[in-house]
């Protein structure tokens, strides 16, 4: 059997799952082999632009419970922890007090897996690689985390990066290569959300990291103010075993939907256990059915077109109706995650988790 370690990294905009279902992800993880979970929603500022304020108590509190309860389920608990454009200003004694204080708190709660997180930056600036190397290499010296990850401003060669964050300076990624030897990169492969990847592309993005990555796979993530208006169901495909090779680790960075995600994830172990025997369509029908119960999985099969393909937008008044009839049926039902999947169905059709340009731009 592959020995890749996977994991889950809630990474994602707009809502963010509540912290029952981030518990309840931890047995979930460990039962079935998974390695890891990684704390990083996007819409909690105090991880992200608000990192320099003290942090809140309760809030500490709630990430140290949730970081018992992984510990307790035999699942290391990590953090994405994102210093909003740290190095556009001097880091000085004053910028690495505020950085230290931050870091306590990792240290506290326990922090197996720190991710120190630059990307959504501005990336055009001279000696970009160089200041983030400074701090990222500050932080690996004072950090009590098991291993560090860093997500550089370009993390892949996705050229809609350089169109967002102006044009990397040049011999970016060869310059990371001066990160400390423990200090591991995130990657998402030859685009931002790929479709597949190959081991001849993860080992040349080895040779230019310096390190073999840590993939952060964007699937089925579904936020944005186009993504969120799609349930990314169909199993995973394109992500041969053969690939664990050039991996440091693997973690999915999955939808809004906390429920239904597990069936997708359920497909990517089945894809590393199976390697060039797995078979999608198999995978979807025993994940769907261990995540839900046997009718709903087959109307979840039978609803994949509508879900990944024509999207919410495109459903007539009378369609979400029948589809939410159809759903409806289930919020009682008691087996596994049905309800819970369900409810989320139910409620992406009355459009509860559409993502707006501003929330996007804005957390």
């Amino acid at each position: 059997m592959n020995k890749t370690q996977l994991g889950v990294i809630e990474g994602f905009y707009g809502e963010p799952w509540s912290w029952g279902e981030r518990a309840d992800y931890a047995g979930f993880l460990r039962k079935h082999g998974f390695s890891f979970y990684i704390y990083a929603p996007k819409a909690d500022a105090f991880l992200r632009k608000k990192w320099r304020e003290p942090f809140p108590k309760v809030h500490e509190e709630k990430l140290a419970k949730l970081a018992w309860q992984c510990h307790s389920a035999g699942i290391e608990f990590g953090v994405g922890f994102s210093p909003y454009e740290i190095y556009l200003t001097p880091f000085d004694l004053e910028a690495k007090r505020l950085l230290q204080a931050r870091l306590d708190v990792f240290n506290r709660i326990g922090v197996d897996r720190l991710g120190v997180l630059m990307d959504d930056m501005k990336g055009d600036l001279p000696g970009l690689a160089e200041r983030q190397l400074e701090i990222v290499n500050w932080i690996a010296a004072r950090s009590s985390a098991k291993q560090l990850v860093f997500c550089p401003t370009y993390y892949s060669y996705d050229p809609v990066l350089e169109k967002l964050f102006g044009k990397m300076p040049e011999g970016y990624f060869e310059k990371l290569g001066g990160l400390d030897k423990k200090v591991s990169v995130f990657w998402t492969g030859e685009l931002v959300c790929s479709k597949s990847y190959t081991p001849e592309h993860l080992k040349d993005a080895s040779g230019k990291l310096g390190r073999k990555p840590f993939l952060w796979d964007n699937y089925p993530v579904n936020d944005g103010p186009r993504m969120c208006k799609f349930l990314h169901l169909r199993p995973v495909t394109g992500r041969p075993a053969s690939m664990g090779e050039w991996l440091t680790a693997h973690a999915a960075n999955p939808m809004n939907q906390a429920a239904l995600s597990k069936i997708v994830l359920l497909t990517l172990k089945m894809s590393y256990e199976k390697g060039p025997s797995y078979d999608p369509d198999k995978a979807f029908r025993k994940a769907a059915a261990q995540v839900t119960c046997a009718e709903m999985a087959a109307l979840l099969e039978r609803d994949l077109p509508v879900f990944m393909d024509k999207g919410l937008d495109a459903l007539t008044q009378d369609e979400t109706i029948s589809l939410k009839a159809d759903y409806d049926q289930f919020l009682e039902a008691r087996e596994n995650d049905t309800a819970a999947a369900a409810r989320e169905v139910v409620d992406w059709l009355g459009g509860r988790y559409n993502v707006t340009k501003d929330l996007f731009l804005t957390q």
